[in-house]
Formats: structure tokens, sequence, C-alpha cells
């Protein structure tokens, strides 16, 4: 019978029994307690170990899931490793070794079915499972399911000793070890982990059937329309029967209660695949989904699929699937790589994520809170780096946020292949099977930052089209095909981002330019709160070698920190001391974050069409590549992304000094009124400056406003400077500094000719303007030098052509400008009819040293719907007149309410500069603490902070956060502007 009357099935679910739950086998479960001991110290006599008697008073209390490393530190055998450098000296041989763990556990009274099975979701890297002495099997691999009939083995009445034998993960770890967490031998962000993060590392389970089981359900959807979705269930049931049987498959769609059944017949012993399409199912076919989008673009609806396989009357076993409708799509149109979702294009606004903890301890609800704060930075995406993340919490709570997911594999960019390629491929295909169903992987990837040795690339290919439908773009290399390469990874002027396409590190090819780029980011120093957290006191000033234990230093170079530490100086004033250092650092977080996402947007869809940052969050306490840190203290790299990726975005461009506003939704906006003001220090607004105008955002474009009216005037440093050449075929190298449009200098038929000026003392260059002859540079640098033998390159292009291109970047101080050609555009030698060498802008009239900028957004009826602000220097990058600003004495009101979620409290309050204050209270930061001992109230959510108030504004803060936290007291403020030291 090819189906089942729905009515005779529903009426008879009133008498069907309920389904046993799942049982957990975890630590802190009442009934079981996990202990693990060296092998070396234990041997391998099983059935002495599965003895109840067995004596276990010298082993270690396990957590599980989790790492042997992290069993022994919350025992108390190790220092917090988080604290110093604490994980640097710990005794590595310790842990670099297999280990035993054991459990003692009794079955559930209420498993009254046919067969027990127990389950493992995963152990590092390998490991051997023993219940009552039986070895059940081996797991090869970290993504490597159990799934185990115990039915025959298990004491349904009495004790059962499980015993597992993890071994040590194989060296080195990338690539010959994999699959595995790879960065657990240490790289420049997260230290060397003692055990390489080895243990039973995530969920273990019993759960209890009838004979008729369900294996892996496949959801896929489909779109012919956004108007309809056709989906289609696939999946095996297994018989563990020793004889044939029939059984009913039925499934629930909820929203919308679709219902669809079969009865099947399955030989003893067998497994039999079955498909459920609107071919025979047609109500498989929905009108007017509810689809799911990315963050930004709609909201990310899901739906959940129950099934269920029925041996008579009876449930024998029941899966709950939920999943998403949409319909990715791809292109690389113009060699740049595009995702459309439901037929809308995306711009990818997000973040790189490297391991949710280095120790594997973010488990559960803990990927909510990390995952909600992605979102409410208004990013959209998330890169599994590595494949590091393994927890289904991860993507489950991707789906329910919107997050779409760039998924690695476990290749890192060296040309070598796993030493178990069967492991590594049978891995592949458990990954793939385990989370297909989630809507939000958008992207799977091969390899980072290479592409993988054969025959890995053709195994994912094959093995993406056969499990996964195609449904999902299968990327074989991260920076490359089609991408803009990798970094830099280190903060720079903010105009860096907006100039000519921030060159990559790495990797790259097509068309350059800014494109879809998966790694860039910055160094980001914490809060001084966080800092004191995991540095010594002896070791907080002046910077040493413990920073760099926490990646401030040569352990993190890309991270560029000396770069990063002379930008505050430079531009903020000398640091004092650690405290001080944090506090001028938040400002350069906040800049460097902001602009290299604005960067990227004011190019959408001419050329960019996604950018990630590295790293979205911190798995390590560190100084580097995150946003919120280890503690969940909001940085301010965390306040600028949040401002720039915001869906509608009004924003400057500080090379143009431009006015746009980017949207990226998929929604067009009509007669928006964008406003600019622009206010001296002392809170007043420069009238003459201010500009508004009427603007329609259509959607996924960057929409110029207008253009501010400071000055833009640039000063010709090398009119009448001497200049000097490697070779003259034609002219003089005078005539490029002379001031005339008839005279010129060309070079001998060489690519790497060169011409310099002499400015004749150091200076602040901003720019060079070059006429070119018909004999163009086609590609050249601009190099700088104080004693014209040391150059250091500022400019780099592979576009040249001819007449004038006006080059302008952050102004440098040099003596010596050069252009050094690379490649000639003609057949005669390079030729320049002139070689201006310019100043940066000249201060605007009636503004102060510092001023700020004010952008608002608003609708027909006056609602602001984008707020932004800035702050500028008349000498660009010279912001220590912020030193000077009055103290702000500002007035605060707050009060506690209960939060929209169960458990949850919101602190409502108000932060008031008033009318009568002498200037602008500047980088207001906001920080919730308990009164019972002052510590932070973290994690908790923020609307805003780090905001600017000119005299008479106010800020109305919500701050939330789970009510627990107050741990009984109560609360108070800190609010601090950057005025008040």
């Amino acid at each position: 019978m090819k189906k089942i009357c729905t009515a005779f099935i529903s009426a008879c679910l009133g008498c069907i029994p309920l389904q046993a739950e799942n049982i957990y086998l975890h630590s802190g479960t009442p009934s079981i307690t996990w202990k693990v001991k060296p092998q070396a110290e234990v041997g391998n006599d099983v059935s002495r170990l599965s003895d109840p008697r067995y004596d276990m008073s010298s082993w270690v209390d396990a957590v599980v899931p989790g790492t042997v490393f992290n069993s022994y530190v919350v025992a108390g055998y190790e220092e917090d490793p988080n604290f110093g450098d604490n994980i640097h000296r710990v005794d590595r041989s310790k842990y670099d070794r297999s280990f035993w763990y054991r459990a003692e556990f009794t079955v559930p009274a209420d498993y009254k079915k046919e067969l027990v099975w127990l389950h493992f979701n995963g152990v590092n890297r390998k490991a051997d499972i023993y219940l009552n002495g039986a070895l059940l099997g081996t797991l090869d691999g970290f993504m490597h399911r159990g799934r185990f009939n115990v039915t025959d083995i298990i004491d349904r009445d009495g004790k059962n000793i499980l015993a597992v034998l993890v071994h040590i993960p194989r060296t080195p770890l990338a690539n010959q070890g994999s699959p595995n967490y790879l960065s657990s031998g240490g790289w420049d962000w997260m230290p060397y982990v003692p055990g390489l993060n080895s243990g039973i590392t995530d969920k273990v389970y019993l759960s209890n059937t009838g004979t008729a089981t369900l294996i892996d359900p496949w959801i896929r959807t489909d779109l012919p329309t956004n108007a309809r979705a056709d989906l289609s269930l696939e999946l095996d049931v297994e018989n563990n029967r020793s004889r044939a049987e029939k059984y009913i498959v039925k499934g629930t769609i909820t929203p919308g209660d679709i219902t669809f059944e079969e009865e099947i017949q399955i030989e003893a012993g067998a497994t039999r695949k079955i498909k459920f399409d609107k071919r025979y199912y047609p109500q498989l076919s929905i009108n007017s989904p509810k689809l799911w989008w990315p963050n930004g673009y709609g909201d990310p609806n899901l739906y959940n699929c129950k099934i269920e396989v029925l041996a008579g009357n009876e449930i024998s076993d029941t899966r709950d699937i939920t999943f998403g409708i949409r319909k990715y799509t791809y292109d690389k149109e113009g060699d740049i790589f595009h995702i459309h979702i439901n037929g809308v294009p995306v711009f990818v606004k997000g973040a790189n994520w490297g391991m949710s903890e280095y120790m594997l301890r973010c488990r559960g609800q803990e990927y909510e809170t990390r995952i909600r704060l992605h979102k409410d930075m208004n990013f959209n995406m998330i890169r599994n780096w590595l494949g590091s993340v393994t927890d289904d919490e991860f993507y489950e709570y991707c789906d329910k946020y919107g997050i779409m997911v760039w998924d690695d594999f476990w290749i890192n960019s060296n040309p070598t292949l796993p030493y178990d390629l069967n492991a590594f491929n049978n891995n592949m295909l458990e990954k793939i099977k385990r989370v297909r169903n989630h809507p939000c992987i958008a992207v799977w990837c091969g390899d980072n930052e290479a592409t993988p040795e054969p025959p890995l690339t053709g195994w994912m290919a094959e093995n993406i089209r056969t499990f996964d439908g195609g449904d999902r773009y299968f990327q074989p290399c991260s920076n490359s095909g089609g991408l803009s390469g990798s970094g830099y990874w280190g903060a720079f002027d903010p105009r860096y981002y907006f100039s000519k396409y921030p060159d990559p590190s790495s990797g790259g090819d097509g068309k350059r330019g800014w494109g879809f780029r998966t790694e860039i980011g910055t160094a980001v120093v914490p809060t001084f709160e966080s800092f004191r957290k995991f540095m010594p006191r002896e070791n907080w000033w002046p910077r040493d070698d413990m920073w760099n234990k926490h990646y401030f230093g040569s352990g993190a170079g890309n991270a560029l920190p000396d770069r990063y530490a002379e930008s505050i100086d430079r531009e903020f004033g000398t640091a004092r001391d650690a405290q001080d250092f944090c506090r001028k650092a938040q400002l350069v977080n906040i800049e460097s974050n902001k602009a290299l996402f604005e960067g990227w947007l004011d190019h959408m869809w001419e050329d960019a069409s996604g950018i990630m940052l590295w790293m979205g969050q911190s798995s390590y306490p560190s100084m580097v590549w995150q946003t919120y840190d280890y503690y969940y203290d909001l940085t301010g790299a965390y306040w600028g992304c949040k401002s720039a990726c915001e869906p509608l975005h009004i924003y400057w461009n500080p090379v143009t000094e431009e006015i746009k506003v980017a949207n990226t939704t998929a929604r067009n906006y009509e007669a928006l009124t964008a406003e600019a003001v622009i206010y001296n220090m002392d809170g007043k607004p420069v009238k003459h400056l201010q500009k508004k105008a009427l603007v329609d955002a259509l959607s996924n474009t960057a929409t110029t406003c207008f253009t501010l009216d400071v000055n833009r005037e640039r000063e010709i440093l090398s009119l009448g400077k001497p200049a000097v050449a490697s070779s003259t075929a034609q002219g003089d190298p005078s005539y490029v500094s002379d001031g005339k449009d008839d005279t010129r200098w060309a070079a001998h038929r060489s690519d790497n000719e060169w011409i310099y000026v002499d400015l004749g003392s150091i200076q602040s260059v901003g720019g060079v303007r070059l006429n070119w002859e018909a004999a163009y540079g086609k590609a050249y640098k601009i190099q700088i030098s104080d004693d014209a033998k040391n150059w250091k390159e500022i400019y780099k292009t592979n576009e040249g052509r001819e007449g004038v291109e006006e080059i302008t970047f952050p102004e440098v101080k040099a003596r010596y400008v050069r252009m050094f050609g690379i490649e000639l555009g003609w057949w005669f030698g390079y030729s320049l009819w002139s070689f201006d060498v310019l100043s940066g802008t000249r201060p605007t009239e009636g503004l102060t040293d510092v001023h700020f900028i004010r952008l608002t957004l608003k609708d027909k009826s006056g609602k602001v719907l984008s707020e932004n602000n800035y702050w500028r220097g008349n000498g660009r990058r010279d912001f220590t007149a912020l030193n000077t600003l009055p103290e702000a004495r500002l007035k605060v009101s707050s009060k506690l309410v209960d939060g929209d979620e169960e458990g949850k409290a919101c602190i409502n309050a108000t932060v008031t500069n008033p009318r009568s204050a002498q200037g602008v209270a500047f980088a207001v930061h906001v920080q919730a603490v308990r009164t019972t001992d002052g510590e932070r109230i973290l994690p908790a959510m923020m609307n805003d902070n780090y905001f600017t108030l000119m005299p008479g504004e106010s800020k109305d803060l919500a701050i939330t956060f789970d009510k627990s936290l107050l741990q009984g007291g109560s609360y108070r403020l800190q609010v601090t502007p950057y005025n008040n030291k």
C-alpha cells in the first residue's frame, strides 16, 4: 500500500506510547561520574577496568564533553591557563599522550522498547569504546559519530561500565594529523594546548527505540519562485529484526501541519532508502512559504519536520529536523564571487570564527550569546575557519539568527596530505550528513589559503554533489578563485580602506580590487578591566614579553602590534600606562574596524561583494583579532562593526569627503533625508558646513548624497625641487618638477627604471600626481625615503594608464619620493611630463583642530534610520587636541526592569550632557557592574556605547542580561567619557 489514511493514523496517535528521552551521559548529570587517567598508568586490561569493584580513587574527575587537559585544570592540578604565561609553563609530557576515560551508569527505568543505543558525537582524535568489557568499535576522527546497538551488552537493571581509550592526535596536526582541531598546536592567536585538545569532545548519550530506526534524514528545498517551495525528504530506515517487517514512515511539517506517510517493507537486518517529494506527495509543494533570510534581508523563518517510523501502532523511532526554506545561487561575474539567496544578491558582512574557545569550553547555550552578538553587529555570515567548530549548537543558533556559514574542511595551506585519507574522507561524509539540513550553510570550502593536494579536491567536490546535492557551492581555496586574497591583519589609517583597494597580504586572483575577501582584520586591544584579568600586575607597563604571550608582540606579527601602538601615541598622545593605552586603543578599534567595512560598502556591487573580519569572537584572552573579548566585554571594534554594518547606513568617505548611503537590504528606500553637521570641540555646529539632501537608496547600492565643503586643496611640495633618475633617454629629470606642461623626462627602455624628487627636508606627504606621456607605467610603485637609500613602499598598482593619475594616501613623513617602474605600458621607456609630490589637505577655516561629523538619515516622517559619528582632525591623523577637552559632567538616570525574555533583566538608562556644558562629551563608555563585588555584568546586550554627546543632548540606553548575573544584588553604572581621564 503506497499511502496510509491520514485520519486513521491520527486517530491512533492517542494510544501510542511516548518516545523515551535521550539520556545524556555528561559530567554534571547526577547519575554519572566520569574519571580520567593516563593509559601509561592504567594499562590495557579492559576486563579489570570493567569490574564494578575497580578502585578509581587515584583517577581525576573528568569533564565530558571536554578535553583531558581541561579536566585537570578544573580539578585544580594546573594554574589558571588564562592568566599570565601559565599555559606556556605546563609540562606538556603529562598530557601529550593517550588517556582512559571511565564511567558507571544505569539505564533509565522508562527504557521499555526493544533496543538500547549508545551514541558518541565526537572524540579527538581517535578512541576505542568498551561497554562492560566488550569492544563496541573505534571512532577515527573528531567528526566520526558512533552509534552502537548495545541491547545485548547493556545491563538494564544494574550498573554498566563504560571505558573509552582516547588516543593523542598524531602530529603535525596540519595537515598530516587531520581531521582534528588544527590550531590546538598553537597559532598566532592562541597557545599550544597541552594534550592537543584530546578527549571526549562531543555529546555522549543513550537512546531507546523499537526495531526500526531512522538514519540521517535529509530535507532539501527548492524555489521555482519565491511564491512556491518544493520540498523533498530522503532518509534511511533500518530493520534491526531477524525477519522482514513492514513499517509506516510518517512526517509532519509545521507550521502548516503538512503530513505525509508511506508503508514500506524491509528485509531482515537491512536498510532501505525512502524518499518523499512532490511527485507522489503534492502537499510537499508549498504555496507562499515563509523563507529563511540572512540577517538584514528578512526574517530567518524556520520549519520543523517530525519524522516517525511506526511498527504496528507503536512509535519505533522519531526525529525532529529543523530546516529553512531557501535557495542559494552563485556567480563569479567579473572574476568576483557573488552569493544570492532566494534570488536576491547578498552583500556579505561577517567574521571568521577560529576556535569557539581554545580549550573547547564553549558549550550549549553559550553559543547563543556569541552568535547573538554577531547578529547584533549586523553581520550576516560567519566563516567556520578550518572547520574548527563542531558543536551542533553553533549551527542551530546561526539558523535562528540568520547567520550564513562559510564552512571549511580541515586543510591548511601547506602541500601535505593527511596520514589516513580514508579517515579524512569518512569524516567529510559525516560532517556533510550531520549538518546539511541547516539553512545557514552557504559555502563549503576545501582549504585555508591554498587548494588541497590531489585527490582531496576531487573527493570534496564529489562528496558535496552526492551528499548535499550540490545545493551549496564548493570553493576549493579560501582566498583565490574569484576571491581577493587574505589580509592585511593590522589596523591602518581609515583612508587606507577607501584608497585604491587595500592590497591583500597573500592570495587573490582575477580582477584586483575589493572583491570578496574572506580575511582582513586588525589588532584589537581589550578594555583595561579585561586586560588586568589576564595580565599580571608586574607586567602591566611598559610592554614586555608577557604581552606577547597574549599576542601583542612578535607572536602575532601579522597583527602589526607595533604599528598599532605607534598610532595610539601619534594620534592620541603617548600612553602614560596600561590603563591609558587601553582607553585610547578603543578609539583605534572603532575607527579602523568601521572604516574596514565602510571601504568595502563604498564599492558595493561595483567591485566589492563581501568581506569577513579576522576574527569576530575571542577564544583566548588576547589583544588581537576580536570584537567582543574573552570575557564578553564589547570593545571599540564591536561598536565600529555594528555601526558600519547596519542594513541602512549613512557614512563618510574620508578620502573623497563624500557622504553616502549604503543599503544592504532587499528593500528600496525613497525620499530619505541625509544630513551632515560638523561640530567644533565646544559642541557648537559650524553652520556654513552643514549640508542636507533628499536621496533614494536602492537595494544593494551605495548612493552618493553630497560632498562635505571642507578644504581638499593640496600644496605641490615638489615644485622646483631637484630630481634624480636611474637613466635619461630624453629631456632631463628636473623637467618633472619644473611646473611646465611641455617638458618631459623619459628613461631608457627597461622595466625597472625610476625617478625621485628631493623635497630638501622631511615633510608630510599625502599623495602624488603623475602626468604620463604615451609611454606610461603599466605597473609601478610609489616609495619614500629619508636618505635616498632605504625605500619604503606606500603605493603599488598594475593598472597604470596614460595621462594624469592622482594618487592620495594617508600622510607620511619623507624627504625623498620615488616612482619605481615595474612594467612598461608601451614600447618606449617610462616618460613623465610631471611628477608632483602633494602635501596633505590644508585645514578648513572655522574648524577646531579636532571636530566631529554627525550624519543622520531620516525617512519621510522624520524617523532616524541611521546615525553615524566621526572625529576628524585638521591634521587628519592628529587627534591630540581631544586631550584638552574640558571634563564632562554628565547626568545619568536608570532603572532595572524585567527583560522581554524569561530570566532576563534590562537596565534602561539615559545619559545627558547638560545644555550648560562647556564642550563635547566624547566617546562616552557605559558599563554596568554589580554592587556586591564591583564585577562587570557580562555578557550583556547593549544598543550603543562609546557615543558622543553635544551640549543638551541625551542618549537612551538598554542593557539586557541574565538576571542571575546580579547574584541577588543590584547594579550601578560606570559612565566614563574620554574627556574624564
